[in-house]
């Protein structure tokens, strides 16, 4: 008995001989595994086939055990020279080759009881395995090599114009209008846009829409960049950065701001600094004069008053206004950023996901605020609700071009979908002309009599314009795992209280449970403890007082609201899953990231390359490798498009296990939500008339306060 037999039975006790002698002929056969990876590929399937309660890592060992018994008879084996001593018949000896594989195979088609059976598919996937080992090794010497994913950067090109570029170069071009004519837009080697032109006309607000990593981020930041040239004069601001957190107050944060202001009563405190040193220079009593009638101009007195307002309508209280910045978090400053440029004001505001950061209340408000906004406005928003309250127009980034509509999100869907009707039935009609003229001309194309027409079909045919056929978008569709439901209860927290070691109290007494038929949606203001309760949820964080139970057979997968910033943007999408859960064949990792969109060369790029939406679905594949029977979702919208949000409704829905939801976009809870809990004054409570009943409840709460 050699010792990879004794190894094999000792692991495998009953294996069948049959397959004892396959996997020995594998480890005698083979021209040699470079190491126990390659083994673990060629027979891992198949031992795991004979035990199916064994854990892989069990299935590793047996394999590293059998890779150090033929490292050591490579090492112990005497070269052998094989010498003839007869003739060989090539025809007899191939046909009995032929016998001996079909008797090989015969092997397999045995039916066997009893948990030895071997899966022939498996058998089927592991000589696969081994042709694949034997081609990879002749990739010029690339095995084991780490392909590390290029990081790709946004160019763009323009062509001016000349009138325009004239009238710029003499200081005379006056125009708030914006017009990039004939541009293009890539990202690395992808081509985003081309031959492109925007028009955006001054005091119209813009919303831009369009799928995950068509580029629109990308435009944004080359038209605050001024990789795209718009004119001089026009002041641009993009609501990108965070603020830098200092001592500065965050009220002072956003008056400063004001440059205008900001100039002026420096001045002002210099002037009257030299007036009340003794200094009686008439100059300085007219100049203190005209800087007094410049700041009653542009009404700075008033200032405050409007930069507290902005403040207060995102979220900032009275208390809040004189924190310095260093004292806020990143969402935080991010708010700031958005008040700062609110009060600013600029010619041309540039919005990305602005609703990303903001809870119900902060959105309603902002809506509202952005109504009146005086300026252009453009925004790239996947909050339904926002693109149905805000924009006048409409800009669709699709199949590398812009096309503006008038009106709304939901005016923008029924003009688009009435143009896509007429281009299809254009196109219908056009393909019938021709059928019906080429049948003519091959019908009477050698008649004599009827040269004259058929030479007549043959120019109309070549002048008639060649529509091209309506692209399909490609159907959104994210697939979560599928789970068997557990009895309940799943999750119960009874008289749950818990507070920050800073003694900062945020829940007292909490008595909530879900099921694995539970849709819980969870609302309420920034700080009002969202977070807080699903990190308890799921352990992350132990309550004060109180207990939570849950179910033994529990698997929780969490998304976390910052989740996509935790992923290594230098790895590959299938590196990133791959570096948690190793082991596994690579189209696994790339079947699970196709359950959630991201396929094709897609799955190979960097993750750093990616949009956020697209960021998102990788996280979204990420965590559901463990094959999870409870969702918890902190803000899983935040990037999605929204045909994303839709496919994410219709998911969660199909889901047999339970799902906890933080979210502030309207569409998904109303798609998604059996049960509305609002966090606030240290208690959850549950909601009768969901999310409608809690809008109108803030509506009149900010109406109040006006």
């Amino acid at each position: 008995m050699s010792s990879s037999t004794e190894i094999i039975k000792r692991d495998f006790p009953g294996v069948d001989d049959s397959v004892l002698d396959y996997v020995n002929g594998i480890l005698e056969d083979d021209d040699g595994f470079n190491d126990c990876d390659e083994l673990y590929e060629a027979i891992g399937d198949l031992l795991q086939g004979l035990a199916f309660d064994k854990p892989e890592e069990s299935i590793r060992q047996t394999c590293e055990q059998l890779f150090d018994l033929i490292q050591s008879k490579r090492v112990d084996a005497p070269t052998k020279n094989k010498i003839l001593n007869a003739p060989i018949n090539i025809a007899d000896l191939a046909a009995e080759m032929d016998n001996v594989t079909k008797d090989m195979k015969s092997i397999w088609v045995v039916e066997r009881n009893g948990p030895n059976k071997v899966d022939s598919k498996k058998l089927e996937k592991a000589e696969q395995k081994i042709q694949q080992k034997i081609e990879k090794r002749q990739e010029n010497g690339k095995v084991g090599q780490t392909i590390v994913p290029k990081q790709q950067t946004a160019t763009a090109s323009q062509v001016i114009n000349k009138k325009d570029s004239k009238l710029e170069s003499k200081n005379q071009n006056r125009s708030m209008d914006i017009r990039i004519e004939n541009f293009d837009l890539a990202f690395g080697e992808k081509v985003l846009l081309q031959n492109s032109d925007l028009t955006l006309s001054y005091g119209r607000r813009y919303g831009l829409v369009g799928r995950n990593g068509l580029g629109k981020t990308t435009l944004l930041r080359m038209i605050s960049e001024k990789q795209l040239k718009i004119p001089e004069h026009i002041s641009v601001l993009h609501v990108e950065q965070e603020v830098t957190g200092d001592d500065t107050r965050a009220i002072d944060s956003v008056l400063e701001c004001d440059i205008e202001r900001t100039r002026l009563l420096s001045k002002e405190k210099e002037i009257l600094k030299l007036v009340n040193s003794g200094n009686s220079d008439a100059k300085l009593t007219s100049e203190l004069s005209e800087i007094y009638a410049k700041l009653q101009l542009i009404e700075a007195d008033k200032a405050i008053a409007k930069a507290s307002i902005i403040l207060r309508g995102l979220g900032f209280s009275a208390d809040m206004q004189e924190r310095p910045t260093k004292s806020f978090s990143g969402g935080w400053r991010m708010r700031l950023a958005l008040a700062r440029a609110l009060f600013s004001k600029p010619d041309l505001l540039l919005l990305d996901e602005p609703t990303n950061m903001l809870d119900i209340k902060a959105i309603i408000w902002l809506e509202n605020y952005l109504q009146n906004w005086p300026s252009t406005l453009l925004v790239v928003s996947h909050d339904r609700n926002f693109l149905e309250t805000v924009p006048t127009d409409i800009i669709h980034l699709h199949s590398q071009r812009l096309d503006i509509y008038k009106g709304d999100y939901k005016q923008f869907e029924k003009t688009k979908n009435e143009k896509l009707k007429a281009q299809r039935r254009e196109y219908e009609a056009q393909m019938a002309q021709r059928a019906h003229v080429q049948e003519f001309i091959d019908r009477f194309r050698y008649n004599a009599n009827r040269a004259a027409s058929v030479q007549s079909k043959i120019k109309m045919l070549e002048k008639m314009p060649e529509l091209k056929p309506i692209e399909k978008e490609i159907e959104v569709k994210l697939k979560f795992p599928d789970v068997e439901p557990l009895n309940p209860p799943v999750i119960a927290m009874n008289e749950v209280g818990f507070a920050y070691d800073s003694g900062v109290r945020i829940f007292d007494k909490i008595n909530l449970s879900g099921t694995s038929d539970s849709r819980i949606c969870i609302v309420g203001e920034n700080g009002a403890g969202k977070t807080t309760l699903l990190r308890i949820i799921i352990g992350q964080l132990s309550p004060q007082s109180g207990n939570v139970t849950l179910h033994r057979g529990l698997r929780v997968g969490y998304f976390a609201q910052h989740h996509v910033d935790n992923l290594d943007m230098n790895k590959s999408c299938v590196g990133v899953i791959e570096e948690d859960f190793p082991g596994k064949p690579q189209e696994e990792y790339r079947r699970q990231l196709g359950s959630f969109g991201i396929s094709g060369p897609l799955a190979l790029q960097s993750v750093g390359s990616l949009s956020g939406g697209q960021k998102s679905r990788v996280a979204f594949a990420k965590m559901c490798m463990a094959e999870p029977n409870f969702l918890v979702l902190d803000e899983p919208t935040n990037h999605l498009d929204l045909e994303t949000i839709d496919a994410l409704g219709i998911a969660i829905n199909k889901f047999n296990g339970g799902v906890i939801l933080v979210s502030h976009d309207e569409r998904l809870i109303k798609l998604v939500c059996k049960e509305l809990w609002v966090c606030g004054n240290k208690t959850v409570q549950s909601v009768e008339g969901g999310i409608e009943e809690y809008k109108k409840a803030v509506l009149r709460e900010i109406e109040s306060s006006v």
